[in-house]
């Protein structure tokens, strides 16, 4: 289930000082972007952040809930995105600094993806 008005505009207020807020549909899902990036996703009114080898420390509270996850052909797929806990909520300074390590790995993550391809080896040349 999406986000509902109610919780994205909480969202976009709490997360301003990041900058612009945007939220997509996604999935039957909301996502959370700031500055072209995915940070975070929301399903029933339930923010997750993403998670990375580099924030997996800092978001090891989250951990004890289970990731967000989706059903494929009978097996669950969990995501690189951790429920927030519920306390952050009333500690906006908190909640921002996990959503800057959530856009952080979130900027990662497309830096992989835009990678050049390597180079192309060349064939060797025939004799003429």
């Amino acid at each position: 289930m999406v986000a509902s008005d109610g919780f994205a505009e909480f969202l976009r207020e709490q997360l301003a000082p990041l900058g612009p807020v945007t939220m997509r549909r996604m999935f039957g899902k909301t996502g959370v972007f700031c500055g072209g990036r995915m940070l975070g996703m929301v399903t029933d009114n339930t923010f997750y952040v993403r998670v990375d080898d580099q924030n997996r420390e800092m978001f090891k509270e989250a951990a004890s809930s289970p990731p967000l996850n989706y059903a494929k052909q009978g097996t669950t797929i969990d995501l690189a995105f951790w429920r927030v806990p519920e306390r952050l909520f009333d500690e906006p300074d908190e909640f921002v600094a996990w959503a800057r390590a959530a856009l952080a790995a979130a900027h990662r993550v497309a830096a992989k993806r835009e990678r050049p391809p390597s180079p192309k080896r060349k064939s060797p040349t025939k004799p003429a």
